[in-house]
Order: C-alpha cells, then structure tokens, then sequence
C-alpha cells in the first residue's frame, strides 16, 4: 500500500530537435521512466503498472531508465523487475543506476544483475549505438559515486555524432557542458515533489525567501533548507526542459516519492520523439 500523497500520473510529451540527426532517425520515438524507488511505500504496484501501461501503449523505438530504482536495501529490485520485464520497445530498454542503487557494498551488482536477467542493458561510463552508427546513447556512472568522470567516455564519440547521455543527477549537466549534449536525460529531484505557486520547488522557494527576508525569518526557515544543497545544486533544474550552454536537459518527475509526499508535481511518463534539423 502506497501512504504517501501522490496524485494521478502525468504523461509529458516533448519534441526535441537533433541536430545532424540522419532523416531515417527522424521521429525516433523514446520513453523515460526514473526514480521508482520501489519498496513498498514510495511507489505502488498500481501507479506503477499504469506507467507500465502507458509506456507500452505509445509503441517508443528506445526505452530508458535513469536510476534510483531502490531506497535503501536493493532486495526489491528482484520484485520490481517482474515488473520491468513486460517493458516494451522496438530496440530495447537502457538503464543507469542512481545514487539509490549504490548505497550498500553489494548494491551496484545485485540491481545490475536484476536488470540485466530482464534484458534491460546497465550502461556504466558506456557509449552504445542501438539505432546505428549515426546516433550514439552514452550512460554515465551516477554523478556522487567515485571517480565521476565523463570527458574520457564523451571523448569515444565523434564530434559530427548526434548522442543522448543518460545520467541519474541533473547536476552533472554543469559537468557536461564542456562536451555536445544533444539531449541529457536525468532524474533525482523527484521535480521537487511541492510545488508552491509562483516560486517553483518549494526547497528553491523557501531558500529564495530565506535570502530576501528579515533576519529572523531567516532564522526560522534555516532548518527547512539547510539540506537542498545535499540534493541538488540547480534547483532551477528540478523538472522539465532546460537549455544549459548549448545543451539541452531534460529532468524527469519520476515515479516514486518521499516523504511528505508530492504536491502539484505528479509522477511522470516522459515520452520523447527526435526531429531532425
């Protein structure tokens, strides 16, 4: 039984332009699920047998998971791959692992070996080409584990190549601009999970109070904020379609969620189709 406030699912759907994406590849459709968090408590089996559902129905070529698909113990992950088994796509599901599924010495290779027992591909620090030469899928490490490092993995790819690089944690844009990103696809921030009106993620809005306000205030709201920072640095990058430098970052929803709970920010099916241009 899921306890915490939720909502309904949300389906977001977005075009993104490619550029030098080869016209055979145009309207290449992907699908984006994060964040499952899938323990009994964050996530439950209805909403996500409708995400399920809803990723199915849309027929995407590519499908691609970006991590955190446990909270703690990563022995759910074997329930939840019964679950992810019945994922369907033309060329096959992807997946990275978030800072969830590195949290105890064995959880990296116990999630990896549940995935991969379902036919879904664990990229680490890898570069893949499952459409082809002419679109390159690049998995990154998640951005807290040791020795993140992306330049020598976007270094294998060559610059005329078109490439999406999945990566859990939407800070690692900030990394990445040093390299062509035609399409980050990230997770982590749950979209913030409150949102209040008019200031966005409620952590972002409270910090921004926090600096505009009397002294006192400032004092009260300190315990509230105090651990954004530990979450993410770009809160500015919570959810949605953003432009960093020349790149372009898409962060996910996700699906599971934390407590309190979520508030005006529904877990999230992403469905995603390149044009050329």
């Amino acid at each position: 039984m899921n306890h915490l406030l939720v909502g309904s699912l949300s389906v977001e759907e977005i075009t993104v332009p490619v550029r030098d994406l080869p016209r055979h590849l145009d309207g290449l459709k992907m699908v984006q699920l994060s964040d499952f968090h899938f323990d009994g408590v964050r996530l439950s089996p209805q909403l996500l047998e409708e995400a399920i559902a809803l990723t199915n129905a849309a027929h995407p070529d590519l499908i691609v998971l970006t991590g955190d698909y446990v909270t703690d113990t990563p022995s759910p992950i074997h329930e939840l791959t019964k679950y992810l088994s019945t994922l369907q796509s033309r060329l096959g599901t992807y997946a990275v692992l978030g800072n969830h599924d590195l949290y105890q010495p064995l959880s990296r290779s116990t999630i990896t070996r549940a995935l991969t027992g379902v036919g879904i591909r664990v990229l680490w620090d890898e570069v893949v080409y499952p459409c082809g030469e002419d679109l390159a899928l690049v998995g990154l490490r998640d951005y807290w584990s040791p020795q993140f490092n992306p330049h020598p993995v976007m270094a294998q790819i060559s610059s005329q190549t078109p490439r999406i690089v999945l990566s859990h944690n939407p800070d690692s844009a900030n990394t990445l601009q040093n390299h062509r990103v035609d399409l980050q696809l990230s997770g982590h921030t749950h979209g913030g999970q409150i949102i209040l009106p008019g200031y966005g993620p409620m952590v972002r809005g409270l910090r921004t109070i926090r600096k505009n306000s009397h002294k006192s205030v400032q004092h009260w709201l300190k315990p509230l904020t105090k651990n954004c920072d530990k979450i993410v640095q770009y809160w500015d990058w919570a959810q949605g379609l953003h432009r960093v430098g020349n790149n372009l970052l898409y962060v996910n929803r996700g699906l599971g969620t934390h407590h309190p709970g979520r508030l005006f920010c529904p877990p999230e099916v992403t469905i995603l189709q390149l044009k050329a241009w």
